[in-house]
């Protein structure tokens, strides 16, 4: 009987355990997007090229967009590797401006899936690094 009520009791503890931290996520994810005054046009902070040639350079532009009352101004953008590069449009945006922020990769001396980030710092409160992703599986 005792070791019935101490499954039981286990058992209660994982599941107050997981409504709280379901709870939890569910505030973070809520305030983060009330307060994310930066977006990506169609949330698109992530781009796969899907399968390429080794040697190829590849291009995607993200559409940074932002969604704040107040002037925005992006100081400067560095990535994971020299291999990839970024260009801005424009460096200040006024409010629901959008811009267009062009990400080249070099794939040369790449192979198989490979991932690069581009940091894009700003001198927003809320969000003074944005971060992109871009993808691509690199073949011979």
């Amino acid at each position: 009987m005792e070791r019935l009520s101490i499954k039981k009791y286990f058992l209660l503890m994982f599941f107050v355990f997981c409504i709280s931290g379901c709870a939890t996520n569910l505030r973070e994810e809520k305030k983060s997007t009330a307060s994310d005054t930066l977006q990506s046009v169609a949330d698109e902070f992530s781009w796969n090229f899907g399968k390429v040639k080794e040697g190829e350079v590849l291009k995607h532009d993200f559409i940074l967009k932002n969604n704040s009352s107040v002037i925005l101004n992006l100081k400067d953008a560095t990535s994971s590797c020299g291999c990839t590069v970024m260009e801005f449009k424009k460096k200040v945006l006024q409010p629901q401006e959008a811009t267009s922020i062009e990400v080249k990769f070099n794939s040369k001396g790449y192979q198989g899936p490979t991932e690069q980030f581009v940091y894009v710092n700003t001198d927003s409160i809320d969000k003074p690094v944005i971060r992109f992703i871009i993808k691509a599986d690199v073949v011979k």
